[in-house]
């Protein structure tokens, strides 16, 4: 009987990463521990099954990624296929990187780095010997990924398809910050709110913020508001994913205000509320909500006062 029909949880993933050295895995550990995965390098063969055991302590339970080859000691093509599907608790796997022997010989002659079994000898009897050394790997494994032809990039996305789906959504982030202090540096998008009615200007409103409702309230009869919010919505809702398809793992989006404890502050968490019910997962963070009532940065904005409705 299957663990889901048992109604149990499935089973984390663990991936040993193999294969010629120079072929890419590397670039395959950075790629994946950016998609959330828990990733180790060159890890001692005797290592292995504490560090996944150690792993899977807890409540939060993420796939694990061990890269090994010929640097890493104990590596045993013949044995490891057997001590990684012996470990208990997981879904085991193994990926086997390969490439041609041309162009690992003109990745050798790029890096200029020695082939680690050809020390004192040309690359190509490195990479001779490593792929009869490591074919008992090769046949065992579950997925065999040839990188001759692909860029990092489309290395990336080759492994973002396969693997991609074990974790979470990439971070998004969406601030409020005061153009009169400085753009925000990690904003990968800004809209600028300052065309919308300015609360300040409104001395019951003014010691308030955007996180207060008769603030948002005020904000809400500004005709421009709701069709600014809906427009800014369908374009993050189009543009977000996108982003992510592109390999971004962190996207930051600002909303900013003359003063920053307004306006601003409103549209982030009015934002993030839609971004939710649209099936996001955004985090939010006010830069300068702590700030004091400035008039003086209100006045010198270029917008004079503004009655309120």
């Amino acid at each position: 009987m299957s663990e889901k029909r048992q109604g149990q949880p499935p089973r984390p993933r663990l991936l040993l990463v193999t294969g010629m050295s120079g072929a890419g895995k590397s670039t395959v550990l950075d790629a994946l521990e950016d998609m959330g995965w828990d990733c180790v390098e060159n890890l001692p063969a005797l290592m292995l099954k504490d560090y996944v055991d150690q792993g899977l302590i807890g409540d939060r339970q993420v796939p694990i990624a061990v890269g090994m080859d010929t640097r890493s000691r104990g590596f045993d093509p013949a044995a490891l296929p057997a001590i990684v599907h012996s470990i208990a608790g997981v879904a085991p796997e193994i990926l086997y990187l390969d490439c041609s022997g041309a162009e690992l010989i003109r990745r050798y002659d790029e890096t200029r780095r020695r082939h680690p079994l050809a020390p004192d000898r040309p690359a190509e009897d490195g990479i001779a010997r490593e792929r009869t050394f490591t074919a008992p790997l090769r046949s065992a494994a579950e997925s065999v990924l040839d990188t001759t032809d692909l860029s990092p990039a489309e290395l990336r996305d080759e492994l973002r398809r396969r693997y991609g789906g074990d974790v979470a959504q990439p971070v998004l982030t969406l601030t409020s910050f005061a153009f009169a202090r400085g753009m925000s540096r990690t904003a990968d998008l800004v809209f600028d709110l300052r065309f919308i009615a300015n609360p300040h200007w409104v001395d019951d409103l003014r010691p308030l913020t955007g996180l207060d409702g008769p603030v948002r309230d005020y904000i809400e009869t500004d005709v421009a508001w709701i069709p600014a919010m809906d427009r800014i919505e369908a374009l993050l809702i189009d543009w977000i994913p996108r982003y992510w398809a592109a390999g971004k793992t962190y996207l930051t989006v600002a909303f900013g205000c003359t003063g920053g404890r307004h306006r601003s502050v409103a549209a982030a968490v009015e934002m993030a509320e839609r971004l939710r019910r649209a099936g996001f997962s955004p985090n939010v963070r006010h830069r300068d909500l702590g700030s004091r009532p400035n008039d003086t940065v209100e006045e010198n904005a270029g917008r004079g006062p503004v009655e309120a409705s």
